[in-house]
């Protein structure tokens, strides 16, 4: 009513020209994002979006159209380090567009564009090759083992990192957020915190849990505070997994070639879990069975129970766990 007493439509207010939103630009935004995002995701995708700063740091975020993302996509794939494992730089393009996605989203969440002006959703990822990670054979498995435990200047911590790994098949940051705090040495459980903000109990054997609280023990990890430690007491950081493997090539050529890393320890274990202990199993050890676009549809009909866990785990190991099954009940 009010409106039409003052001889104006609602189509008139949809149309008031010379009015345009602010959107900020990457230069004013990305910092923003950055800050928001967890610590895992900003050191993923930050050197990405520093690129993205650096070409596009006066541009508002809705004047970038799909083609200029995808041209910057390519370059950063031409510019990507050639590594042994170089695969034409498909990992640092999908990055790249997982890294705007992430910053349009947010824009879009923020209600400073449209989603249907995100430029980002438009430009596919590049297809990711095959992996190449496969599980280790028993006999190169051995060898990797007793390369990390006879060598470098702190083989026990290296023995303790690779069994860690072979045990709770976890990625790489799952054993860095452990805390002494996190051992629950009557059941034999360690709390995993891993990407996405996951949390599990993972069973361990009696042997790797003794061998932790002795690594608490000997290096002083406070309680809650990292547990995994250099002989100076001092926290062990990712890039302690790079000197190990480049360690251990020296001595087994193999690992060098094949671009061998912790990760593959995880395939090795989860492909004999599954191999022995069938799918369920497999995916309840992999800390997938909470999510099901990681699992597949198997996981929202197959879910495995701790104490199965723990008896794939005294399978593995060869050690009675409190937790396992008894051979009549896994029966």
């Amino acid at each position: 009513m009010l409106l039409d007493q003052m001889g104006i439509t609602a189509q008139d207010l949809l149309h008031t020209p010379g009015v345009r939103p602010h959107v900020p630009t990457f230069g004013e935004y990305v910092p923003v994002v950055l800050a928001a995002i967890g610590a895992g995701a900003a050191r993923t995708y930050g050197n990405y979006l520093r690129k993205v700063v650096d070409r596009w740091a006066d541009r508002r975020l809705d004047d970038i159209t799909p083609t200029e993302v995808e041209t910057l996509m390519r370059q950063v794939q031409a510019d990507a380090v050639q590594r042994r494992n170089f695969r034409g730089g498909t990992g640092a393009g999908e990055h790249l567009i997982t890294a705007l996605r992430c910053v349009y989203r947010r824009a879009v969440a923020d209600r400073l564009i449209a989603d249907a002006d995100d430029p980002a959703k438009k430009v596919a990822k590049p297809r990711r090759p095959t992996s190449q990670r496969i599980a280790l054979p028993d006999e190169r498995l051995g060898e990797l083992v007793a390369a990390a435990a006879t060598g470098g200047r702190d083989p026990e911590l290296d023995a303790l990192i690779v069994r860690f790994h072979i045990e709770t098949a976890c990625r790489r940051g799952g054993l860095l957020r452990v805390r002494p705090m996190d051992l629950d040495v009557q059941q034999c459980l360690v709390m995993l915190r891993e990407k996405g903000g996951t949390f599990r109990r993972q069973p361990v054997s009696p042997t790797l849990m003794t061998f932790l609280l002795h690594h608490v023990h000997q290096r002083g990890a406070p309680p809650d505070e990292q547990l995994l430690r250099y002989l100076t007491g001092g926290p062990v950081g990712r890039r302690r997994y790079d000197g190990l493997f480049t360690r251990i090539g020296r001595d087994l050529p193999w690992v060098v070639t094949q671009g061998v890393s912790a990760h593959w320890l995880r395939h090795t274990t989860l492909t004999w879990v599954e191999r022995v202990y069938g799918y369920g199993v497999a995916l309840a050890y992999a800390g997938h069975a909470e999510s099901p676009n990681d699992t597949g549809t198997t996981a929202r009909y197959v879910k495995a129970t701790l104490q199965e866990v723990a008896t794939a785990l005294a399978g593995l190991t060869g050690e009675p766990h409190p937790l396992a099954l008894s051979e009549e009940e896994a029966g």
